[in-house]
């Protein structure tokens, strides 16, 4: 027996799923709501709308067609988000360039995906002028400078960025095409080579959008978003669309504010000034805030603020808590567009005391509705959901990466045994909830056994003293591996505490079982600094390279 296909009327919409139809909502429901970058600019949706039409004219008019690649090197701005829209609209695919890359990984992404316009902030132009003998094929340059004043530069400009909007036409013509369209690119920072290319398609967004606003805007839990909410990001938008949600917070016609080049000073005076209600970034983001001079003379209560990309410890959410902002954890990968979960509490768990919560606040969340979790183990099969038992984390989601660019051998690595494959291990216990306790590449093997580095770095968090923490291993001739825990100390309680003082904070850990004896760090190093990548993730490749 087949399904039943009902063949559509010749005359029926075919009504495909594209970025274009964002903008229909918040152009009808909040024409008059602000979008604002830093303390400089201030328009409505309106205008945003008139300068998406703008946008795709002067592309179109450098000769951009559906199929070719823009690129984009800026700042956190209106014109970022403006070209969100109007590249993929036009049926082009935006290069949203990682402008922390080294030169020779940046020249690799720009000369891989083929870029045929880039858009530059002038902060980046000597580092795209020292590139530019190495470009592969002829690329037009056009300027997004913050000032008006004249710059002078060694690259062949077609333009600046204001100047082609203002006597581009008002009205364009964005086409109904395939939503499996490439929309976007970008490239993950691998630990290995060079990095890899990830894109999606106008469906996949789509989905993703309605997806996160599933989560974000319907259950019950210690936080929702709607359309009153006051916006600001604090991941790159470079990095995976800023997570996606300038999209989600673009469809609901919400206040939307830039923050630019990131700043403590700055991002605390939009909060206050802008009455920012919802955020999100990394957790050392958090905390660069929460340990800037500037967040004691602000009131923070009301901020809602996501983290990810590398986990959220008890320590600093408890410090975020302690001062009114409402924190909690999701996961996700470049990959996966990137939301996977999302660690709301069930409405049962609002009742209990601040210290229980935190547990659940700092999980790696409950599956979004549509993204299918399990864990595995090295045979592929499927794991208990005990809350202790660990595995590989695989997923399936509508909105995840159907491979690499123009890497098919690592493609089918990505989807061996059609999971998508994470490299995180974790455990999913009895409530659904997710918890990653380790990359694959960074658990620490010991003597035959299995050490968690976020566990251990968890621990250390909590001690009074201390402000930033990562653990990581080396090699061992007696026991393969052993690990290490570097610190930065609160300013407060540096030359007073050592790291003695801190091993021997792990101990009472250890009397407890949250840890065994072999799980105590040989060493507790006391550091200044801890080294991140380019999208402010503790970076232990790095961290073992110094100190291995």
């Amino acid at each position: 027996m087949t399904a039943k296909i009902i063949e559509p009327t010749p005359s029926a919409y075919d009504y495909r799923l594209l970025i274009k139809h964002f903008l229909r909502t918040p152009l009808i429901y909040s024409p008059d709501q602000e979008i604002v970058y830093r303390d400089r600019v201030r328009y409505t949706y309106a205008d945003f709308g008139k300068r998406i039409h703008r946008l795709a004219n002067a592309l179109k008019d450098l000769g951009v067609e559906p199929g070719d690649t823009v690129a984009v090197m800026d700042w956190d701005s209106h014109r970022y988000l403006e070209c969100f829209f109007a590249v993929p609209m036009m049926g082009a695919v935006l290069h949203t360039i990682n402008i922390r890359l080294s030169p020779d990984q940046l020249i690799y992404t720009i000369n891989h995906a083929q870029d045929d316009v880039i858009l530059v902030h002038s902060d980046f132009l000597p580092l795209l002028e020292s590139l530019k003998d190495q470009f592969e094929t002829p690329k037009k340059i056009i300027l997004m400078p913050d000032e008006q004043d004249s710059i002078e530069t060694s690259l062949a400009v077609h333009g600046e960025y204001e100047d082609l909007l203002s006597i581009a036409a008002n009205n364009f013509e964005f086409p109904d095409f395939d939503e499996n369209t490439v929309a976007t690119t970008f490239y993950t920072t691998g630990t290995t080579g060079y990095p890899k290319g990830v894109f999606f398609t106008h469906r996949q967004i789509v989905l993703h959008t309605y997806g996160i606003m599933s989560a974000f805007c319907s259950y019950k839990s210690q936080a929702s978003m709607n359309s009153g909410d006051v916006y600001m990001p604090m991941t790159p938008m470079f990095h995976v669309h800023a997570w996606g949600i300038p999209y989600l917070m673009t469809f609901l016609g919400a206040k939307q504010v830039y923050p630019g080049k990131y700043d403590p000073d700055m991002i605390l005076k939009l909060v206050a000034a802008e009455k920012v209600t919802f955020s999100h970034g990394v957790p050392t983001i958090l905390h660069m805030l929460i340990n800037s001079p500037a967040v004691n003379d602000i009131d923070l209560s009301g901020w809602k603020l996501i983290t990810g990309g590398s986990a959220l410890s008890r320590g600093l959410c408890k410090s975020a808590l302690d001062l009114g902002i409402n924190v909690y954890a999701s996961y996700g990968m470049s990959e996966t567009c990137p939301v996977l979960t999302l660690a709301n509490l069930k409405p049962p768990m609002l009742e209990w005391d601040m210290d229980e919560q935190i547990g659940i606040r700092c999980r790696t969340g409950l599956p979004l509705p549509s993204v299918y979790l399990e864990i595995i183990d090295s045979d592929g099969k499927p794991l208990p959901h005990d809350g202790k038992t660990t595995g590989e984390v695989v997923v399936k989601a509508p909105w995840s990466a159907n491979g690499y660019l123009k890497d098919p051998e690592k493609s089918e690595e990505l989807w061996s045994g059609g999971w998508l494959h994470t490299g995180d291990i974790g455990f999913i216990d009895q409530y659904g909830y997710l918890q990653i306790t380790d990359r694959l590449k960074d658990v620490i093997k010991t003597g035959g056994e299995w050490i968690s580095s976020l566990a251990l770095e968890d621990i250390i968090s909590q001690h009074e003293a201390v402000s930033e923490a990562a653990v990581i291993g080396i090699a061992d001739d007696k026991w393969v591996e052993r690990p290490i825990a570097l610190v930065v100390l609160k300013d407060e309680f540096k030359n007073k505490v050592t790291g003695e003082d801190l091993k021997r904070f792990y101990e009472q850990f250890v009397k407890s079982g949250m840890i065994p004896k072999f799980g105590v760090p040989d060493k507790v190093i006391v550091v200044d600094a801890i080294a991140k990548t380019s999208v402010g993730k503790i970076n232990k490749k790095a961290l073992r390279s110094q100190y291995g």
